[in-house]
């Protein structure tokens, strides 16, 4: 039983004793705009800063999300987000894209800092407030014209409240590409609404995307299919990788929506690639055939997440860690112009 649990745990006897619920409501409350106001004030300050430079459109903003307790099998990915901006600043390489941004222009990359999300639980606040939480952190990054929000996560639940949170920003749906091995499209994975495992369903389900395209899928059972179908969801499985790769690496989308939304699970990848994720599924895609995939993409791209990264099984001299790197590295160069 992790810290959090054992306090909310704890915070339930206290009720059952007749703490009032108002005194335990109102200290929540503190913590949560406490926790609001630092990434409130973190995005004011980059958002000021990059429109006195002047002449940007659009700047990444990595906004941490270290939830893990949405996993169904491990949950060391509430441990990546500093294991991942550790690895993008690494001196053994240097801070230029493939495509020639530099990180170190503060119109091409800045930081706002993570959301507490353990500090938040330890205080008894359940999922669906926590939801909300991350909802509106995003809001804050993406009320500071020209950040635009790049999610490290975490679990593949944060998907959830990230992808409603551009789409209420916006005023309308996205297209979403989302590279994974697992659909993540269940109703309700053992129960729990908020699974890793069923973050796609409360996308389609709340009309948050129009087109859902799903690539590298190796892992998928019959409700997979069965709501991948039911959400109208675009499935490209592994088996037919080779006879796909050709629209795979000429996409476009977002015409007609409010722009596209770039969901990345590492465990697209083939564990050759990236060992060190929870759920490790032989057969799936190359670095390089995400790379084509994201650089030839046409599209405008309003935010995005790289999840499901697990330092504890990154056992590789922090291979995994680099390659999640790379991919906020290049996802940076998409986004930012």
């Amino acid at each position: 039983m992790g810290q959090g649990t054992k306090w909310m745990h704890y915070l339930k006897q206290l009720s059952a004793a007749n703490v009032p619920a108002a005194l335990i409501e109102k200290g929540q409350n503190r913590v949560i705009d406490a926790s609001l106001t630092l990434i409130r004030e973190r995005a004011k300050l980059k958002g000021e800063l990059l429109r006195s430079l002047g002449g940007v459109k659009a700047s990444t903003s990595l906004l941490g999300v270290p939830l893990g307790h949405n996993s169904s099998f491990l949950q060391g990915p509430a441990f990546a987000p500093p294991r991942i901006r550790e690895a993008i600043w690494c001196g053994s390489t240097n801070s230029t894209t493939e495509e020639g941004k530099e990180l170190n222009d503060p119109r091409v990359l800045t930081d706002v800092g993570d959301v507490p999300i353990q500090e938040i639980r330890d205080c008894g606040i359940d999922d669906d407030r926590l939801m909300n939480i991350v909802s509106e952190s995003v809001k804050l990054v993406m009320e500071e014209d020209p950040l635009r929000p790049l999610v490290l996560g975490g679990d593949h639940s944060i998907s959830f409240p990230v992808v409603r949170a551009v789409s209420e920003t916006l005023g309308g749906p996205v297209d979403i590409l989302h590279l994974d091995a697992h659909p993540d499209i269940y109703d309700a994975f053992e129960g729990n609404i908020y699974s890793h495992a069923s973050s796609f369903a409360r996308i389609m389900e709340g009309d948050y995307a129009r087109r859902l395209l799903q690539v590298g899928i190796r892992s998928i059972t019959r409700e997979g299919r069965e709501q991948g179908k039911r959400f109208g969801v675009e499935q490209y499985e592994m088996r037919t990788f080779s006879r796909d790769r050709h629209i795979l690496e000429n996409l476009k989308l977002g015409e007609g929506v409010k722009g596209v939304y770039i969901s990345v699970d590492l465990d697209c990848l083939d564990p050759a690639f990236a060992p060190g994720v929870s759920h490790i599924e032989p057969g799936g895609l190359s670095f390089r055939d995400v790379l084509n995939i994201l650089h030839n993409l046409q599209a405008d791209i309003v935010a995005a997440d790289v999840v499901e990264f697990n330092p504890q099984r990154d056992t590789v001299d922090g291979m995994t860690a680099m390659v999640a790197a790379k991919l906020v590295r290049e996802l940076t160069a998409k986004i930012s112009r």
